[in-house]
């Protein structure tokens, strides 16, 4: 409990004492019940043992409370890049931006709305609920001799519709930006987010390059040509390209026909980009186009200690599409979403302000990547880093629970009364052992 505690007041320590033993409590509550279904479940079966702070003070601290919740991203972020390998640190780090949906019934939750499902969960193609913006961080560790990027979720913004959700995910990338200082960082996003307010960082932060998926229909033209010397202004851009245009690779590679190209295009100015295109065919099939702006050559020792290198055994010519494999780690973040729904109660909170629903979901966050970091911080717990979050959070659960019933115990020796009672009973057990031994 106390290292759990050294560690999480990082996140608080602009608060005031009780309100870092509010929301310490809080945590652990979550942490020992394995769940979150409301705060008066968690008062009732946990915090009320322990404190004798009312309900009331864990709803205002969600939703009153003078934290400002978006600083968490930056704490976990500082942690996590501390726990590189120096022999990794010359690695880049990878940021993943995304939305998910959680569906919610009745009308008395702030900020709710009516929304398109484009996977129809419920079997329709609308939800009635939220949509959260959130950014991942994945970091490269050590892993049987492999590099294995460790995925991290920072932070969830609820989306508004004062404010798109692509300024949402600007605002939350610049946000942590800071922190990386000079190190290499690769934004990876869908086509949803392959927009002017996202790629335009790129040129914002000089260290930030970026792959992502793109419409089909994007516009793209090949490299203006060599001066001719005569009068005007000359060309800058190219031939306009199609996708059936971009030659695929004569094998497969990753399980696809790849073909790759530099090229212009108006979502990054005049800034050269690789186009990568993908099939399922040599001929025909289904394509999709992917768009880079990084320079592959630099990316060759990445793929080269991989933990899944499909490119191992392509040989040089295939460290051209190292870019283009990159994108599936953006996948870590659908996984993150399924974990923290299915295991971790971020689709039951029960607040109704905004503010309330994403102080809430940024503690479960939080609490959901120090189950991750802790492994790697304390040697201790060093067995659990390659185990699932949700086995290290039993194991800690358990460990907490003990802890608790010992210190219980304990307490209540110091009472004459109870200690009187107990010191019997612990010389009668002795005295019995005794008899019945020397009887043998």
């Amino acid at each position: 409990m106390s290292r759990l505690y050294r560690y999480f007041f990082i996140y608080f320590k602009e608060c005031s004492a009780p309100t870092v033993e509010s929301f310490f409590l809080l945590l652990l509550s979550i942490l020992v019940l394995e769940s979150a279904d409301s705060l008066r479940f968690l008062y009732r079966h946990f915090i009320s043992q322990w404190t004798e702070k009312s309900l009331n003070v864990f709803y205002y601290i969600c939703s009153y409370a003078k934290v400002d919740y978006s600083s968490f991203m930056n704490t976990t972020v500082k942690i996590a890049l501390s726990l590189i390998p120096s022999t990794l640190r010359s690695q880049p780090v990878l940021l993943c931006i995304d939305d998910t949906m959680i569906a919610k019934y009745g009308t008395k939750f702030e900020e709710v709305s009516k929304l398109f499902d484009h996977a129809a969960h419920q079997g329709s193609s609308y939800l009635h609920g939220h949509c959260f913006v959130s950014l991942l961080l994945c970091i490269p560790v050590w892993k049987n001799g492999k590099i294995h990027y460790l995925s991290l979720p920072l932070g969830y913004r609820m989306w508004q519709k004062t404010t798109s959700k692509l300024a949402l995910a600007a605002q939350m990338v610049t946000q942590v930006m800071p922190e990386f200082q000079s190190k290499r960082t690769i934004l990876l996003c869908d086509s949803w987010y392959a927009k002017q307010e996202v790629t335009a960082l790129v040129e914002q932060f000089e260290h930030l390059d970026i792959v992502c998926n793109v419409r089909k229909d994007t516009v793209l033209y090949e490299l203006p040509p060599k001066p001719s010397g005569k009068r005007g202004r000359p060309k800058k851009y190219g031939k306009k390209l199609s996708l059936e245009a971009l030659s695929l690779s004569e094998q497969r590679i990753g399980g696809y026909y790849t073909g790759v190209q530099m090229v212009l295009s108006n979502l990054f100015g005049e800034r050269r980009i690789f186009a990568y295109v993908t099939s399922t065919e040599k001929i025909g099939g289904s394509r999709r186009l992917f768009l880079s702006t990084i320079t592959p050559a630099t990316l060759s020792l990445f793929c080269a200690w991989q933990e899944k290198a499909p490119l191992n055994q392509t040989g040089m010519d295939g460290m051209l599409y190292v870019p283009l494999f990159l994108y599936q780690f953006r996948w870590n973040i659908e996984i993150s979403y399924y974990e923290q729904k299915k295991f971790w109660s971020l689709e039951r909170y029960m607040l109704r302000s905004r503010i309330g629903i994403e102080q809430m979901l940024n503690l479960i966050t939080i609490l959901y990547s120090a189950m991750k970091l802790l492994p790697y911080m304390e040697k201790d717990f060093s067995e659990y880093q390659t185990e699932s979050v949700q086995e290290f959070r039993f194991y800690l659960s358990k460990t907490i629970r003990e802890q608790l019933i010992i210190q219980t115990f304990v307490s209540s020796l110091e009472n004459q009364i109870k200690s009187s009672d107990i010191r019997q009973l612990l010389q009668q057990k002795v005295l019995s052992f005794f008899s019945h031994t020397q009887n043998l």
